[in-house]
């Protein structure tokens, strides 16, 4: 069975000097012995050379092949941003005239990308629920190039049929783009038939929020052909990872499976225990979850359901209410993004989906008072439960 965290435990790179870390590559440029092998590198026909940093660098490669092989992937290429991964595939797929089917419920600055940018390029989105194979069915055209979703949406928290949507896209020649933001080892979308998996490296996979970083994961020729210099959107665009930032992220991968577990048994917890005091509560762990079972048929078990929940406090006057309160008793941030050792929490509505309409909002069942947690490491969970259920009676919402 495909264990995620074992092959990132059997990478090994010694550094420069025989350190246990890879050795940093703080250099924009590199220099070379002979013009020759300039120019062959240039041209991408030598392997092991280095001409320029936004083309690649040691330190960036050394954190792609291991996140390549986390998501079961030929190869991987490390971006500036979740943002500049997604929309560097986006582009590479699609063209003037060209069509993308697209759950409704995914990150705010992804609908924003698909609704608002991408139309002056001559490129069209349906948004449908990803839940509903005959909407998608309905929703492709022959001019379809991709179908894109986030394996647990955000923040809704719907789960995808990865493997039916695959099979569907593929007899039509579509593929298949998948962001598991959300789902890191929990989820591996290659082996379920995605084409492509992007991560926002921002949220559990580094975990320290001190960094900004994205991944797209793929083919090797899909992965050369985004770096390609004459047509490569990475390339093109320019959202390159900074080395230091690549190094630090290739560090905190080490500790991703400990620290997936225990996000995970909080959140289970959490939800429970949130579920049986009759609050609105939404978690793939929960067998109240629609697509719980689904979810269970994809995943690996060892990492759990993720640490992602939503509650909702009835209002959005309740919910700021609630947050406020329990950040001050430091349960937490009022913050945006994910994955973090301290548990944050936002009202998606007015924060991270807030690029998609009031009606659209209401039309997915996006309410006011939804509250997004993303419960952190609390080694007592008990103990924090106990205290957020405090705050709630405080502030009206039990």
């Amino acid at each position: 069975m495909f264990n995620p965290a074992d092959k990132i435990q059997d990478l090994q790179y010694f550094g420069e000097f025989g350190g246990v870390n890879p050795s940093i590559s703080d250099s924009s440029t590199y220099t070379f012995l002979s013009a020759k092998t300039m120019f062959d590198t240039f041209e991408g026909n030598t392997d092991g050379c280095y001409l320029y940093s936004r083309h690649s660098s040691p330190s960036n490669l050394y954190l792609s092949d291991a996140l390549a092989a986390m998501e079961n992937t030929e190869a991987a290429h490390v971006t500036a941003s979740g943002m500049g991964a997604i929309t560097a595939v986006i582009m590479q797929y699609c063209k003037n005239g060209d069509h993308v089917v697209s759950s409704r419920t995914i990150y705010g600055g992804t609908y924003a990308f698909l609704k608002n940018y991408t139309p002056q390029f001559g490129i069209s989105t349906t948004f449908v629920d990803i839940t509903k194979i005959d909407v998608i069915l309905n929703a492709i055209t022959e001019n379809t190039k991709i179908i894109y979703l986030e394996t647990v949406s955000n923040p809704l928290l719907e789960v995808a049929d990865i493997k039916k949507i695959s099979e569907i896209a593929h007899k039509r020649g579509i593929k298949v783009v998948v962001d598991n933001t959300f789902s890191p080892l929990s989820v591996t979308p290659s082996l379920l038939g995605a084409d492509v998996t992007i991560h926002s490296l921002t949220k559990y996979i580094n975990g320290s929020s001190d960094t900004v970083g994205g991944v797209i994961c793929g083919t090797r020729d899909f992965i050369n052909a985004l770096k390609d210099v004459n047509s490569g959107s990475c390339m093109l665009l320019g959202a390159t990872m900074d080395s230091l930032r690549a190094s630090s992220i290739m560090k905190n991968l080490r500790t991703l499976h400990i620290r997936m577990k225990q996000h995970s048994f909080n959140g289970l917890y959490l939800a429970g225990r949130f579920e049986e005091l009759g609050l609105k509560t939404v978690y793939p762990g929960l067998t109240s979850h629609p697509s719980h079972s689904l979810f269970k048929s994809m995943y690996n078990e060892n990492y759990g359901f993720g640490g992602m929940i939503t509650i909702d406090a009835g209002s959005l006057e309740k919910a700021n209410a609630l947050m406020e309160l329990m950040q001050e008793r430091n349960l937490g941030y009022l913050a945006v993004s994910l994955g973090f050792y301290k548990t944050l929490f936002s009202a998606p509505g007015s924060s991270t989906s807030s690029e998609i309409p009031m009606d659209e909002q209401k039309e997915m069942g996006l309410s006011e008072g939804l509250v997004r947690i993303s419960i952190g490491l609390d080694e007592n969970i008990e103990r924090t439960y106990q205290s957020m259920v405090a705050c709630m009676k405080e502030v009206g919402v039990l």
